[in-house]
């Protein structure tokens, strides 16, 4: 079964907060370096994406976990592992092998699961924004000023993207889109690809509202998001991060109302409390998230920033009596 056929017998989930669960395990320098890396000359505390070189078990146990509670799409862990954001740690000469390594074990996981229970499970892999933006200048007193052009993205995630289909993942997950130029330049360097190898992977779109104003970074509404990348030949358009599921609501209403594809949407576990953390319980979103799809707006749920497996699991639950979004026929 491939996941469109999926998408058209119910609600898929998609698995939970990868960064929240590796911050459990209270990893040190020394952890994140492992043996390879023991002599690297920078600090690589924080390079999530790294682990799958240096703590392969760790990450391959999350995938598990968050399979385990209802997950039918895990993420690679690669939310980071493109060349320009691998700069900060001096590692952008590692991008193909850390996206490589990171479907691989995302497959031993699947694996591992469909031992014991067989139903069809995706690997997207993970493409995130990285810490530049086309749209925006860095320096207010220079508004002109752009620190990377979309011929510099175009490459960037076009090495990423290549490196993901290489390894076998069953979509790409273009997240977090706070730019929809950034976004944009994905969606060109896959398109690209995806006619140089005369292959139809599927790609899902993800973007962030960043307030309460209801609008990306770079400026726009949902709808014109959506409208934007409308034209990308994609399997979903939807939301992640930045907000919770109470604030999130409009937004996913609205983009079921203007969306010809299948919405997605997996918020925060709330908004961060004054230590950082997450509140809100899996038995909340899970309510508020079973409302949405008891209105008909969604095809893909789950949890951005905070989310655990139980949140998965409570999500999952929710959602196996009700019916997915119909997509509507362009008139």
């Amino acid at each position: 079964m491939d996941v469109n056929e999926a998408l058209e017998k119910r609600i898929l989930i998609i698995d939970g907060a990868m960064g929240t669960m590796i911050q459990k395990h209270k990893l040190n320098e020394e952890d994140y370096r492992g043996e390879r890396f023991k002599n690297f000359s920078h600090s690589l505390k924080g390079n999530n994406d790294l682990l799958v070189l240096t703590q392969a078990h760790i990450i391959e146990q999350i995938h598990v976990d968050f399979l385990e509670a209802g997950a039918d799409i895990i993420e690679t862990n690669t939310f980071n592992a493109n060349s320009i954001s691998m700069l900060d740690y001096h590692m952008s000469d590692l991008v193909v092998e850390l996206n490589t390594q990171a479907v691989e074990v995302a497959k031993k996981a699947r694996n591992r699961f469909q031992q014991l229970d067989d139903r069809p499970i995706f690997i997207a892999g993970a493409i995130g924004p990285t810490n530049k933006t086309t749209s925006l200048s860095p320096d207010v007193n220079n508004p002109g000023f752009r620190e990377v052009s979309f011929d510099d993205l175009v490459e960037c995630y076009g090495q990423q993207a290549r490196a993901l289909i290489d390894a076998g993942a069953d979509l790409l997950l273009v997240e977090t889109v706070f730019d929809t130029l950034n976004c944009k330049a994905a969606l060109f360097a896959i398109n690209t690809i995806k006619d140089e190898l005369k292959i139809d992977i599927p790609v899902m779109v993800s973007g962030t509202i960043t307030d309460a104003s209801g609008r990306t970074l770079s400026g726009q509404t949902t709808e014109a998001f959506y409208n934007s990348i409308s034209h990308g030949d994609l399997l979903s358009v939807g939301l992640n991060c930045a907000l919770g599921v109470e604030q999130m609501r409009q937004y996913v209403e609205e983009l079921s109302r203007v969306s010809l594809v299948n919405v997605s949407c997996y918020p925060n576990a709330g908004l961060p409390n004054e230590f950082g953390e997450y509140d809100d319980t899996p038995e909340h979103m899970s309510e508020v998230m079973a409302d949405w799809a008891k209105q008909g707006w969604v095809n893909i749920v789950g949890g951005c920033c905070g989310t655990t497996p139980e949140h998965i699991r409570a999500i999952a639950d929710k959602m196996k009596q009700i019916s997915p979004r119909v997509i509507p026929v362009e008139a």
